[in-house]
C-alpha cells in the first residue's frame, strides 16, 4: 500500500501513524475551533504492534502512514485502549487489512467493541498484566470512567512511552507532533476546555490516577494521548500539574456571568453584575449565549469560583438557550461554586426561579436571593445588580482566603 501520508517518528521504536482532522468543529457536544487529531501509534519490535485506530473517514490516511514504515500485513498485535468511535471507527477495516495474530482490550473494552462491531476476537487484559513484544513489554492499566468504562492506558517500557488514550489530550489540529512546538497559552486553553467538557465529572478518579502514578513504577519519558500533541520533558510535569489543578476544582478569584436576552433587559443586569465583580477585585468574563456556545460557557464555569446565570422568562419557562446550557453544565458536575440567578420578565417570572433551582440542584452556594426585574431595569435595579456582583465577589475572596 502506498499513499501521500507519512508516519512521524516518536521515539527509537515508535511511530505516529494517526490522522489530522483540520475541519472538525463539533465533538462531544462542544465546539472544536482548532480541529483535532486522532492519534494512533505503531511500535516496531519483534511483535509489531498498532495501538488504536482512527475515525472511520481517516482509515486510508492511517494506512498510508503505516505503509511508509512497514507493510501493514506485518503487524502482529493490535491494542484498543478506548472503544469510542473516534478511535475504533476504522477498526473493522484495519483488522481486515492487517490480520493481526492477537488483539487486546480491557474487559469493558471487549464488551464495548462487541456491542459496536460484533465479536472481533479480542483477548482481555487487566491492570497489572503485560504482553511481551520481544525486546520490550506493553503493560496495561485500566482507567475506568476516564472517560468511558472501557478506558485503559498502555506503557511501552523499551521507550518509556505512556499511551494515555483520551487522558492528557486536547482537540488541537496541527502539523507539529510535540507540545513544545505550540504556544503555552493555546495549550492551556485547549487542555482546560477538554478537561472541563470531557473529564470534569470524573475529577475524583483523575486525582486518584495522578496519585497512583508514582506507585506504578513507570519511568515515563513520553506521554502520547489520542488527541492533540504529545508530551515530553518538562511538558509532562506541566500537563500533570494542570490536570491536578482542574480536577481539584478549588475556587479561584474569577467569576463568569452567563446570560440570554430578548430586549436587552437581562443584558443590562449582566453588565452591572459583572462590574460589581470587577470592582470587588475579581476577574470576570461575560458570556452572551447569542455568541457563546455551551462548551465555551463550561470552560469559563470550570475556571471560576463564582457563576451568575440570567435569562428572561418566555412561555412560563426560562429562555431555551439558558435551559440548554444549564442542562449541559449540570451533567459535567462542577463543584465548589458560589452561584447567583437573575433575569427579567414581562408577564410572569418563572425563569429566574427555575435558574435558581438548577443552581441549587448543582450544589452551588447562593448567598444572595435570586433577582428579577419586570420589563426594563431601573437605575435602582442596576445598582442592586451591581451590589450583588460586588457582594458575591467579596464572599468569593473571603472563601478563598479562608481555605488557604
Amino acid at each position: 500500500m502506498s499513499g501521500a501520508f507519512r508516519a512521524v517518528q516518536v521515539s527509537e521504536h515508535v511511530w505516529w501513524v494517526g490522522a489530522i482532522d483540520w475541519s472538525v468543529r463539533m465533538f462531544h457536544g462542544y465546539t472544536t475551533g482548532r480541529g483535532s487529531t486522532y492519534n494512533a501509534f505503531l511500535v516496531i519490535d519483534e511483535k509489531i504492534t498498532l495501538i488504536d485506530t482512527v475515525k472511520a473517514p481517516f482509515f486510508d490516511e492511517m494506512m498510508s502512514r503505516i505503509a511508509s514504515v512497514v507493510d501493514p500485513e506485518k503487524i502482529d498485535y493490535f491494542v484498543s485502549n478506548h472503544a469510542e468511535p473516534d478511535h475504533s471507527g476504522s477498526i473493522r477495516a484495519t483488522l481486515a487489512a492487517v490480520k493481526p495474530e492477537k488483539c487486546f482490550a480491557s474487559p469493558m473494552g471487549d464488551k464495548a467493541l462487541r456491542a459496536y462491531y460484533g465479536d472481533l476476537g479480542f483477548s482481555v487484559v487487566k491492570t497489572g498484566e503485560a504482553v511481551s513484544l520481544g525486546c520490550g513489554n506493553l503493560a496495561f492499566v485500566e482507567t475506568k470512567m476516564l472517560h468511558w468504562p472501557d478506558s485503559m492506558v498502555s506503557f511501552y517500557d523499551r521507550d518509556n512511552i505512556l499511551f494515555s488514550q483520551d487522558a492528557f489530550g486536547m482537540h488541537l489540529a496541527g502539523s507539529k507532533l510535540w507540545s513544545d512546538d505550540y504556544s503555552r497559552e493555546v495549550l492551556e486553553y485547549e487542555a482546560r476546555k477538554y478537561f472541563a467538557n470531557i473529564l470534569n465529572p470524573q475529577s475524583a478518579k483523575v486525582l486518584a490516577l495522578l496519585d497512583s502514578l508514582p506507585g506504578l513504577g513507570l519511568d515515563i519519558k513520553i506521554v502520547a494521548p489520542d488527541h492533540g500533541p504529545l508530551w515530553k520533558g518538562e511538558g509532562i510535569g506541566w500537563i500533570l500539574d494542570l490536570y491536578r489543578d482542574c480536577a481539584g476544582q478549588k475556587p479561584k478569584p474569577r467569576a463568569v456571568v452567563v446570560f440570554s436576552t430578548m430586549w436587552h433587559a437581562t443584558e443590562k443586569l449582566a453588565g452591572a453584575i459583572a462590574d460589581g465583580f470587577r470592582t470587588a477585585g475579581v476577574e470576570v468574563a461575560v458570556c452572551d449565549l447569542a455568541v457563546n456556545d455551551r462548551s465555551a460557557v463550561m470552560t469559563e464555569v470550570a475556571a471560576a469560583g463564582a457563576v451568575a446565570f440570567g435569562a428572561p422568562t418566555m412561555n412560563n419557562q426560562m429562555y431555551p438557550a439558558m435551559a440548554d446550557v444549564l442542562c449541559y453544565v449540570r451533567g459535567l458536575k462542577p463543584c465548589n461554586k458560589i452561584g447567583f440567578a437573575f433575569g427579567s420578565f414581562g408577564w410572569s417570572g418563572e425563569g429566574g426561579k427555575q435558574i435558581a433551582a438548577e443552581l441549587e440542584n448543582m450544589g452551588f452556594e447562593q448567598p444572595i436571593e435570586m433577582m428579577q426585574v419586570k420589563y426594563m431595569p431601573t437605575d435602582a435595579d442596576l445598582e442592586k445588580a451591581f451590589d450583588a456582583g460586588f457582594r458575591i465577589g467579596g464572599e468569593l475572596l473571603g472563601k478563598i482566603k479562608k481555605s488557604r
